[in-house]
């Protein structure tokens, strides 16, 4: 079954067409047939298209909207130039798969989308006002291309961590904000964290209901998760994705007051404030260099004190989550890094797990150096009475799987 997986912004689509049949994570016969993105849209947009053994194609053209840009991705599948294994008609796509972040309280799996869903999906927006609107032009734009009685799924951000307890996701304010407004925790990358634990599981040849792990997904956005028995039992991200770790342009946890008090000296609104917390700060903040920890790694190298102390910041706040979540927890069997810095970084997952020998954590440097660009395996020693792993992660292939599933009444 091909499935078209796609990963609507405001003004960018990414999208990957993956051939599977299968619903076990351990089954490597899955297969990536093509995956592209589209950037710019509504103004002259950036594109680039690829698929195995063949060159990119990169171009730009003005696009209107997404349904102009899903319509150029199909005429871009279906064109000789593009020699995809098994597309050569829009008939070769069976099905499309859509990230769609805000699932609130209301979605605690993934669903097939039909227009009673695309309502409740509408009435979550308020909770994520930049990314569910997105979400639904996406949706929208393939009812228009490809008709509204072809399958679609949505597979949300949130779902993972519903089973968090409440003890974990109500906050310390009045009750009947959330009996009246639903704030609370809600947690995201939930994609990510469930294949993680799926893979790990695998791995080890344990079932899931034995995935007790510290899921770490470090990019330029940044989360841990708690995962007990095979279950989120807490995560960093709260309500929104600027709560938690030290990221690459948000701040994380900070004391509340701190978005008066700046709006006050600073003279701007709350809105102006949010945008700060959410685009300015983080390690790109700390550095006053970048986002991008490649970039910070290189000015320490150079003896830029603030770019190290940004890397300090990042580091000790993760640090500090592990130990709750030993806590929270009673133990985990293992740690496991994931995401752009987490599979590629080995001078963070170093500085993240150095002095905790307490717990009986004990690296291996030499694997720790080795495993880096898309490889993953075991980076602690043997004596280390948590496993520290690096997986990279695959949240489009738990899409298609999902969407799978879905489709053909699998779950």
């Amino acid at each position: 079954m091909n499935i078209l997986v796609l990963n609507t912004g405001s003004s960018s689509l990414k999208f990957q067409i993956i051939e599977t049949d299968c619903d076990m994570i351990e089954n490597h016969t899955d297969k990536i047939l093509a995956k592209g993105v589209i950037e710019r849209i509504g103004n002259q947009a950036e594109l680039q298209f690829s698929a195995p053994g063949h060159p990119k194609k990169i171009y730009s053209k003005f696009l209107r909207g997404h349904k102009a840009a899903i319509e150029e991705i199909i005429n871009w599948i279906t064109s000789d130039e593009s020699i995809i294994d098994g597309i050569s008609s829009l008939k070769d796509i069976h099905a499309v798969g859509h990230r769609t972040v805000h699932g609130a309280e209301e979605f605690k799996g993934s669903v097939k989308v039909t227009p009673e869903m695309i309502t409740k999906i509408e009435e979550c927006t308020e909770l994520a006002p930049l990314h569910n609107p997105a979400n639904l032009k996406g949706i929208r734009a393939v009812n228009e291309t490809f008709g509204e009685n072809f399958p679609q799924v949505a597979v949300f951000d949130t779902s993972f961590h519903t089973t968090m307890p409440q003890v974990a996701y109500i906050y310390g304010i009045p009750y009947k904000y959330y009996e009246q407004y639903k704030v609370r925790r809600y947690g995201f990358h939930g994609t990510s964290h469930r294949y993680i634990l799926q893979r790990y599981c695998a791995l080890k040849n344990i079932p899931i209901e034995e995935g007790d792990i510290i899921s770490l997904h470090l990019g330029n956005g940044c989360s841990a998760a708690a995962i007990k028995n095979g279950k989120s039992i807490d995560t960093t991200m709260g309500m929104t994705p600027l709560e938690g770790l030290v990221m690459g342009t948000r701040c994380g946890d900070i004391d509340p007051s701190l978005i008066e008090f700046i709006a006050h000296k600073e003279n701007i609104t709350l809105e102006a404030v949010y945008e700060i917390l959410n685009k300015e700060s983080g390690v790109k903040g700390i550095s006053g260099v970048s986002n991008d920890m490649r970039d910070i790694e290189a000015e320490i190298a150079k003896g830029n004190q603030r770019a190290d102390l940004a890397m300090q910041v990042f580091s000790y706040r993760i640090k500090k989550y592990v130990g709750a979540y030993l806590a929270a927890m009673n133990g985990a069997k293992a740690i496991i890094f994931t995401g752009g810095i987490g599979e590629n970084g080995p001078h963070s997952r170093n500085i993240i797990l150095d002095n905790m020998s307490f717990f009986g954590i004990e690296l291996d440097q030499k694997l720790n150096e080795e495993i880096t660009k898309g490889k993953e395996g075991i980076i602690s020693t043997p004596n280390s009475k948590i496993e520290v792993w690096v997986i990279p992660t695959n949240e489009e292939l738990v899409i298609a799987r999902d969407t799978y599933q879905i489709i053909n009444n699998k779950c």
